[in-house]
């Protein structure tokens, strides 16, 4: 890679490309950790939205405390553009649009037009396998995914993912900056659709619906269920350290007559499909799996908000290598 050998946050930019709900989340971590960052947005409904929508999260985290700048210090950082030839000049350009690949592919090129040649293209996607995305691309051994939750300027989540063609040093040095954005990130060698986070998630996903629609339990019974039990211990520990905690042959017993019985379905269930026919989209237009209020999509959406950083607080004291750490002292 031709990345100079000091680089730092602050005197890498970097682009992000689509600036809807979590394209101003990834521009805010990136901001956070001190990069100039280019905010293109494709659509041009985004652009009055995006500088509100950022300075508002900046102007929380430093409520908070956890920036050690005023929110105009980092706002001065950003560059809000249309113009793709913007961001002539970043290291990394991260597409962050919908998951359409006409869409991307037109957004691809429009980077690859004006970016160098060892600039990193990476995208967002949750859906598409990286190894299919980056075959759209002019230099695929310089595309990656980074895979980010929302709201990603507070939580630790990442994957770094390689396709078939990514030259891996590109990868590992993302990863390793990665840290410098607040993540715990995972490095994903080997490319599979969905990645890790949202095969296991879509899995769990498959079977609440399959719950519902046989009707084992209600929409709100599977909340309430996985609120109390996988959502009490997942901040701390994986699936994998949680077997080894509560006794490992105790799943095995289990999965033998469990797993036969479990949803394999491949279609859409009819469930989300009759949501979106009708033009559903949750909290976001008070119409979704509940029914709401605008207030209360409104209170769900600041409660969301408040909730994502008082979790933040409690997860930061129990990092991956906690006892690693207690163990040291």
């Amino acid at each position: 890679m031709a990345l100079p050998p000091r680089f730092t946050t602050h005197t890498m930019p970097v682009g992000v490309v689509g600036l809807g709900l979590m394209g101003c989340s990834i521009t805010t971590c990136l901001l956070m950790a001190g990069h100039p960052v280019v905010a293109v947005a494709p659509i041009p409904s985004d652009v009055p939205t995006a500088w509100p929508r950022i300075q508002h999260h900046l102007t929380d985290l430093a409520e908070r405390q956890l920036i050690a700048e005023p929110p105009a210090h980092y706002l001065a950082s950003l560059t809000l553009t249309e113009n793709y030839a913007d961001l002539r000049d970043c290291q990394l350009v991260l597409e962050c649009t919908l998951e359409d690949l006409d869409i991307k592919k037109r957004v691809f090129a429009q980077m690859e037009a004006v970016v160098n040649d060892e600039c990193v293209i990476a995208s967002n996607t949750s859906a598409i396998p990286i190894t299919q995305l980056q075959s759209l691309t002019r230099r695929p051994q310089r595309f990656i995914g980074l895979h980010w939750a929302e709201p990603s300027h507070t939580t630790r989540f990442l994957e770094v993912i390689c396709g078939e063609q990514t030259e891996v040093p590109y990868a590992e040095f993302f990863y390793a900056l990665s840290h410098q954005w607040g993540k715990e990130p995972t490095l994903v060698r080997k490319d599979i659709r969905g990645f890790i986070t949202n095969r296991i998630m879509y899995a769990m996903y498959r079977e609440a619906f399959d719950l519902v629609e046989k009707g084992y339990a209600s929409i709100e019974d599977v909340d309430r269920a996985c609120r109390n039990n996988a959502g009490y211990w997942m901040t701390l520990v994986g699936l994998f350290r949680w077997m080894d905690l509560t006794g490992v042959p105790a799943y095995a017993n289990v999965m033998k007559d469990l797993w036969p019985t479990l949803s394999n379905r491949t279609d859409v269930p009819r469930l989300i499909q009759d949501i979106v026919d009708r033009g559903g989209r949750g909290v976001a237009n008070a119409d979704g799996f509940y029914d709401y209020t605008p207030e209360e999509a409104q209170a769900w959406r600041e409660t969301f908000e408040r909730f994502s950083y008082e979790i933040r607080e409690l997860a930061l004291k129990y990092p991956a290598d906690v006892v690693k750490r207690s163990l040291e002292k």
